[in-house]
């Protein structure tokens, strides 16, 4: 040992430690009194706490592929039971068959769904009567005309009464196929009527003139480009169109007298033109019978207030189907959709 009071000869340093020697001779003799193998049981910690990670990420990613299960079957359920008409029931009821937006082939409001709805409804025992509830601003001659027929046949067939129900709009087609309800009922703020035939379309020759665009279009018959909207109308092809347009106003014409009978005033100034009136105004003039709601109707007029709707819809597995399988046709759908007649 050295003693206290001892002094070193001149020259010489006292010895330090380096730096960082402490902390080493420290560290080795931790390790020293650590248990022997405790390398080994910390690579076994990390490894266990790894696999834990791993088992959690795969409970977690089989908990998410099963909410999306659930969910897609939910979603399919719920667009199959929109799809089929309601549970025939034996109690009395009044059916009801909704006519909602544009009646066309292939929509919700297509003669197909609804002669399908109605079919059901006629056949229920417990349907005293079927309810067309309308809210639509028209669309083709065909589908209505078909549905009207429908209507006229299946009520002779089960001897059940057909009353149509108008909420906002029941204009065109719409109101070709209420004529042929028994009777009509409407809000005092609907819009009815609108007895007319039209066919739109654009015309671009002036633009593509001023432009310096020029149209090439070859056809094997002098009106195969009838209606091309990037060629001019001649006189005997706009002649030709509007005898169609006429004849079509003629048939739906005569649907509605057939329809309505002498509840028409048929010397109304423009009643065939057409114009639309409000439901109060349309009471007035014959083109309905009475103001009344589907509750009232079912209430007081069919005398079986539980409401059943039959109504049938395209399912959600169907409709994607068709909008990405005519996804490539779209546009020559649309053009040719354009130039077909249309009562609306």
């Amino acid at each position: 040992m050295t003693e206290p009071t001892r002094t070193e000869p001149e020259g010489f340093e006292p010895f330090e430690p380096p730096p960082g020697a402490a902390r080493a001779t420290s560290a080795a003799s931790a390790t020293k009194s650590q248990p022997a193998g405790w390398e080994r049981a910390t690579l076994e910690k990390l490894a266990f706490a790894a696999l834990n990670e791993q088992r959690a990420s795969r409970r977690w990613k089989t908990f998410v592929r099963l909410a999306w299960l659930a969910f897609f079957v939910a979603l399919f359920w719920f667009a199959f039971s929109r799809a089929q008409p309601a549970a025939v029931k034996s109690t009395a009821h009044t059916a009801v068959v909704e006519i909602k937006g544009e009646i066309a082939q292939g929509a919700d409001a297509s003669a197909e769904f609804i002669n399908a709805a109605m079919k059901s409804a006629f056949e229920d025992d417990g349907a005293k009567a079927v309810v067309l509830l309308i809210n639509s601003p028209g669309g083709s001659p065909v589908q209505a005309g078909i549905v009207a027929d429908e209507i006229k046949r299946m009520r002779a067939k089960y001897n059940k009464p057909v009353y149509a129900v108008v909420e906002e709009t029941c204009a065109s087609a719409a109101y070709y196929i209420a004529s042929a309800a028994d009777r009509i009922f409407v809000d005092k703020a609907s819009l009815v009527g609108s007895i007319g035939v039209l066919m739109d379309g654009f015309g671009f020759t002036g633009v593509m003139e001023k432009v310096g665009v020029e149209r090439r279009l070859l056809t094997s018959g002098e009106n195969k480009g009838f209606l091309d909207p990037f060629s001019p109308v001649s006189d005997a092809q706009r002649a030709h169109a509007q005898q169609m347009l006429d004849q079509i106003h003629t048939q739906f014409i005569n649907v509605v007298k057939a329809g309505r009978g002498d509840r028409l005033k048929v010397q109304t100034p423009g009643l065939f033109s057409g114009l639309f009136w409000t439901g109060q105004q349309a009471v007035e003039i014959g083109l309905a019978d009475q103001i009344g709601s589907v509750d009232f109707v079912a209430r007081e007029v069919v005398k079986a207030e539980e409401l059943i709707d039959y109504t049938r819809r395209e399912n959600v597995a169907e409709k994607l189907a068709k909008r990405f399988g005519a996804a490539l046709g779209a546009a020559a759908v649309n053009a040719a959709a354009r130039m077909s007649p249309s009562i609306r």
